[in-house]
């Protein structure tokens, strides 16, 4: 029998299994088959250290106990083979199967497979298993089998009615089997009786035809879970030396380290901790660094930007490298640089027990329109990822149906374009380390803002294939133009703030439109919950505000004209106050109002002028003059 100390860590699937192996005839094994078990290192002694094991180890484990001499494994390229691959094994399974072995593997059809399977139920001289691997690839589709296919599976399904359980009489006796005689275990229950055992094992119970197990009982499904907590913490334990420096570690630190291994692989099978072992093994990466190598695994990178010594120098000039882009927005500029240099110290979600896998950063900017909400995205990407084009983003606005959330998560099996996955998904895993924008957010339908609620919790969203987004290594940034207007009590659409209006009043009066729409008009409180503090609402432009930014676009301006041109602009005093005049008489569009006014009162008429002007040999070209004709068209003076 298993040591009383291991009976917890055996997955329920073989616990199961053990139990029902006097009762059932086939079993239907299904999910997370491909994933490693406890199992004791030494099968012959069972109360041995647990190690993870593939399935074929631990399911053999399993059957040793129950006095099982043999497995068979059939796959439908290789055939059949005997399990475990030792000599007496061997021999035997050749003998009472009549097996032509070629390199170890006889070559199978399904109508020869039929005939082993006839004979496993048979069999009395040795207690034996028949394992159908990949059997999810039997056929093409398990509803529209071919003739062979339909014969295959109604004789097995005849088996499964009338196979009974029998008592073996042991042709041979191993080693192994006089060790288990002696210990009381492998073989103590040697005269019971049991089925000789078909096992199926499946990616989904669907993928054999549905009337296979309709209404059988004698065919048993199993389906095989995750592992739990406490089979991560033992199995982390085993992995503690492949990480550096672990030579001097404390009992103390090796069983805070498997905690903290299992509780960073959270819905992850024990073949995640084994990668990410291997991965900390290459990559030198030490124990108390292994919630930084599971998160390495998750994202599919081998290093992990944010812990990068040049990622603190940038974040040093954070405050004035965002102010010379984003000009008049001190709370903005505060609240952001406070996030980058909380992702930097890993302290994102410290309040919570569990809050690693959170994405690094989240902001919702609110406020009127062209104030800086989009460039602050712009410019926080530059100074993290090194290019302002590094980010991702998208406009809900093309989300504002129901429907449209396919594209974001990917279309649902079945449907056209399943297979190529969501466009959000896609790109957090093809671009981990990310910010990602979602504009106007406001504008998307109400179904489509829940997909956020498990982004903004754990950091992880699952796509219409089954694959998982990690968002841990991401910045979210939402941005919204909430609060700006409000309906009268006639429905009429009036302002909500002024540009007269003082920063507190602004702020409070977005802030409470926010949590009106979230808390009332959409129900959805758990979303505003779960963004917290971290909206920043931005003021109006002001005069003295828009005469900076007026500024930093006149010296774009000339930048490109030296890039292009190399020519050198200039501006006589007049003309510079002409223009500014123009560009920074109207506030009510923000710093893009700006931008608008200054590519039609110079942009244009200066490359009129320049087009018609002969550039061979000037260094430099000054704007003299600015006018406007009776049809409000600028034209430029140059010299």
């Amino acid at each position: 029998m298993t040591s009383p100390a291991h009976t917890e860590f055996i997955p329920r699937w073989l616990r199961d299994l053990e139990r029902l192996l006097p009762i059932r005839p086939q079993f239907v094994v299904s999910g997370n088959i491909r994933d490693h078990f406890l199992t004791p290192l030494n099968s012959a002694q069972p109360d041995s250290a647990l190690t993870p094991a593939p399935l074929v180890r631990a399911l053999w484990t399993t059957l040793q106990r129950q006095d099982y001499r043999f497995l068979l494994i059939f796959d439908p390229v290789e055939g059949l083979r005997p399990y475990p691959n030792e000599p007496e094994t061997v021999a035997l399974a050749t003998r009472l199967f009549d097996l032509k072995l070629q390199d170890g593997f006889m070559p199978m059809s399904l109508d020869r497979l039929t005939g082993v399977m006839k004979r496993l139920t048979r069999m009395r001289e040795a207690r034996c298993a028949l394992l159908i691997d990949f059997a999810s690839r039997l056929t093409r589709h398990p509803d529209q089998l071919s003739v062979e296919e339909h014969a295959f599976f109604l004789a097995a399904e005849r088996l499964a009615v009338h196979a009974v359980p029998i008592v073996s009489h042991p042709a041979v006796v191993t080693p192994i089997a006089d060790a288990g005689k002696a210990a009381g275990g492998a073989n103590a229950g040697q005269n019971k009786p049991r089925f000789n055992p078909v096992l199926w094992l499946l990616n989904r119970p669907q993928d054999l035809p549905s009337w296979f197990a309709l209404d059988n009982a004698r065919v048993e499904s199993l389906n095989v879970a995750l592992p739990d907590f406490e089979s991560r913490v033992v199995a982390a334990s085993s992995y503690f030396t492949l990480f550096k420096a672990t030579e001097t570690a404390s009992a103390e630190e090796r069983q805070a380290f498997a905690r903290v291994f299992a509780l960073a692989t959270e819905g992850l099978p024990l073949t995640a901790l084994s990668d990410t072992a291997q991965l900390a093994d290459r990559q030198n990466i030490a124990h108390c660094d292994v919630e930084d190598a599971v998160q390495c695994y998750k994202v599919g990178a081998l290093e992990n930007p944010w812990k990068k010594p040049y990622m603190r120098e940038r974040i040093y000039g954070a405050a004035e490298f965002i102010d010379r882009r984003v000009k008049g927005q001190e709370q903005a500029v505060t609240k952001s640089v406070d996030i980058l240099m909380r992702s930097v110290m890993g302290l994102t979600g410290a309040q919570a027990r569990s809050g690693g896998n959170r994405p690094r950063g989240v902001l919702f900017l609110a406020g009127p329109t062209g104030v800086g909400k989009t460039e602050l995205a712009k410019t926080l990407t530059q100074l993290v990822f090194g290019d302002e084009r590094a980010y991702i983003r998208f406009d809900m606005s093309e989300f504002a149906e129901e429907h449209a959330g396919a594209r974001l998560l990917g279309a649902p099996p079945g449907y056209v374009g399943f297979e190529a996955g969501g466009e959000l998904t896609n790109a957090v895993r093809e671009k981990p380390f990310s910010l990602v924008l979602f504009d106007e957010v406001e504008k998307a339908h109400p179904r489509i803002l829940d997909k956020f609620l498990q982004i903004l919790e754990d950091g992880r969203l699952t796509d219409g294939r089954g694959d998982v987004a990690y968002f841990s290594e991401t910045i979210l940034v939402f941005t919204s133009n909430l609060g700006i207007y409000s309906e009268d009590a006639s429905g009429q659409r009036v302002q909500n703030v002024a540009p007269d209006d003082p920063y507190e009043r602004v702020e409070a009066r977005i802030k409470g439109a926010i949590v009106d729409y979230f808390k009332y008009r959409l129900s959805r409180p758990e979303i505003l919950n779960r963004i917290g503090d971290n909206i920043v609402v931005f003021n109006f432009i002001t005069a003295p505000v828009a005469e900076r930014i007026f500024a930093g676009m006149l010296e774009n301006v000339a930048a490109r004209v030296q890039e292009e041109h190399k020519l050198r602009l200039e501006f006589a005093a007049a003309a510079r106050e002409q223009l500014k005049a123009w560009c920074v008489s109207d506030l009510s569009n923000g710093g893009r109002g700006i931008g608008n006014q200054l590519e039609a009162c110079l942009i244009n008429p200066l490359a009129r002028a320049l087009f018609a002007l002969d550039l061979q040999g000037r260094s430099s070209v000054r704007v003299m003059e600015l006018s406007k004709d009776e049809k409000n068209i600028v034209s430029a003076r140059l010299e």
